[in-house]
């Protein structure tokens, strides 16, 4: 295929061809990617294309003024406008083709909102000023209901540690986790352009693992092979109230089936004296400061080498997991995450 250079045709003809294959996709009659092939440009434009005349119409597809900028320049009220709504929402919930702002986006929201085009490097240097950054997103599923995370930082987790303090038990946080020998994190330096190689095992293989830290440095854990189950999670309580048989035990788990279960349920309703079981909110993993034990297995278990076989790795797992264990201020540190920030010790 051979790609139309745009910049050689006429505003009209370039509009043209936005419109045709814009309309040639929207009516059914070719995918995006024949659309390309016809018109003779990327597949990435018609996408683009089409998202932008989804949320704009035919508007979208006249292409944009050229030349110097128009319409004058943002007064400080208007500045703290846009600046508010980059800050507040998404591009896509005001409107505009994509989730993340780019310079163009918000180029298209200031001319959009005051009939001002100004070019992509002014509104970079506009950005700067406002002391924004290029960053990556931290993500948050769809389905996590806000209110019910204030309720739960407000009311709830305050409610667990009154009755923590005065039963004089310990607060536990639960997660579960999982390790392939396929798993590979970090970056090594290379000759620019080769891509550098990692030796490693070609048999398929895993462990799983759950762990329990307290933000007074305590960390318990239990490697297993197979799918966590109710027998798995029941293994693990059973012995961490045996562990903790002194204190009474305050778990604080996700909203996993297998916590939930009537098993479960009824175990716990026969031992209420020794332990009982807090959810965290739907969908909200970052609440969870034992989700930092997980990321650190996953970043860090394979600094020193690959594991060869399933047993050398339920070896290097059940160690790194002891080396935090020797380590209380380790274990202190996962609670100084941005999101677990509440749940540290007093």
């Amino acid at each position: 295929m051979e790609i139309t250079d745009g910049r050689k045709l006429s505003p009209s003809a370039r509009a043209a061809v936005r419109r045709k294959a814009v309309h040639a996709v929207i009516n059914g009659k070719m995918t995006q990617t024949k659309a390309a092939e016809i018109f003779g440009v990327t597949r990435t434009s018609v996408c683009l294309w089409v998202k932008a005349y989804k949320f704009e119409g035919e508007e979208a597809l006249c292409g944009r003024a050229k030349g110097r900028p128009v319409g004058g320049s943002l007064t400080k009220e208007r500045e703290a406008s846009i600046r508010k709504s980059v800050l507040g929402k998404n591009p896509g919930q005001l409107r505009l083709p994509g989730l993340l702002w780019t310079r163009d986006l918000v180029g298209d929201l200031i001319a959009r909102r005051f009939k001002i085009r100004l070019s992509r490097w002014t509104i970079g240097r506009m950005l700067k000023q406002w002391g924004l950054t290029p960053q990556k997103p931290a993500k948050r599923a769809l389905e996590q209901n806000p209110a019910q995370v204030r309720y739960w930082l407000e009311h709830k987790y305050p409610e667990v540690k009154r009755r923590a303090a005065v039963a004089k038990g310990k607060i536990w946080w639960v997660d579960e986790t999982g390790l392939r020998s396929t798993h590979q994190t970090g970056t090594t330096w290379g000759e620019k352009g080769i891509t550098p190689l990692v030796r490693m095992s070609g048999k398929r293989f895993g462990c799983n693992a759950i762990t329990a830290i307290t933000n007074q440095g305590s960390l318990s854990f239990m490697v297993f092979e197979g799918r966590f189950n109710v027998p798995v999670f029941l293994d693990f309580l059973e012995r961490l109230v045996k562990q903790q048989a002194e204190q009474k035990v305050f778990l604080i788990v996700d909203r996993h089936s297998v916590h939930k279960s009537a098993r479960v349920e009824k175990w716990l309703a026969s031992r209420k004296e020794q332990i009982e079981l807090f959810f965290l909110p739907a969908y909200s993993p970052e609440l969870n400061p034992d989700e930092l034990v997980n990321q650190d297995v996953k970043r860090n278990l394979f600094r020193t080498g690959k594991a060869r076989t399933k047993p050398e790795l339920v070896k290097k797992l059940r160690g790194f997991l002891r080396s935090k264990q020797r380590r209380p201020h380790a274990v202190k540190n996962y609670f100084k995450g941005k999101y677990v920030s509440y749940a540290q010790a007093a």
